[in-house]
């Protein structure tokens, strides 16, 4: 059910299916940015080119962080001040591979963190993800510009906005 007019997700666990343009898919990410309360995990899935840091860079726009986001491939972790006053980390866990250690990147304080945290190539973290978070999943739709996008909440992940 959502609440009505707010297009806050309420007493739901996953977002109709739903594609999306590039632009479309970013103003939805600022939305969410701007309204998510923390802590709050959301992992993002998808094959490469799928939207993931474009999505990501959104809702970290959304959230207030001002400065510029480049992608943490190389880093795999950023941390920026959100204007909303909480930190936002974006997780980038596409150089690991199987059997890496996630440990040293800060995982446990990740987990206890009143922030916000968007992992990218979270399939990768396994069973280490905190149980309360939203899954994203992108894949490429019928058209280059177009993406598919399928939204769940696992656990007690504080609500998203709608589309």
């Amino acid at each position: 059910m959502t609440t009505e007019g707010s297009g806050i997700v309420a007493e739901r666990d996953a977002l109709a299916p739903r594609s999306l343009t590039e632009a479309e898919l970013v103003g939805w990410g600022r939305r969410v940015g701007a309204e998510v309360p923390v802590p709050c995990w959301i992992a993002l899935h998808g094959p490469l080119g799928a939207g993931k840091s474009v999505l990501a860079r959104a809702i970290a726009r959304g959230a207030g962080v001002a400065q510029r986001i480049p992608s943490p491939s190389f880093t795999l972790v950023q941390r920026y001040r959100s204007e909303r006053g909480f930190e936002v980390y974006h997780v980038d866990l596409f150089r690991l591979r199987p059997g890496d250690a996630i440990a040293p990147l800060g995982w446990e304080e990740l987990l206890q963190a009143p922030a916000l945290v968007l992992l990218e190539w979270a399939n990768r973290a396994g069973d280490q993800q905190p149980e309360a978070r939203w899954e994203v999943m992108l894949n490429y739709g019928d058209s280059p510009d177009v993406r598919e996008a399928r939204v769940r909440r696992m656990g007690t992940a504080p609500e998203l906005l709608a589309w």
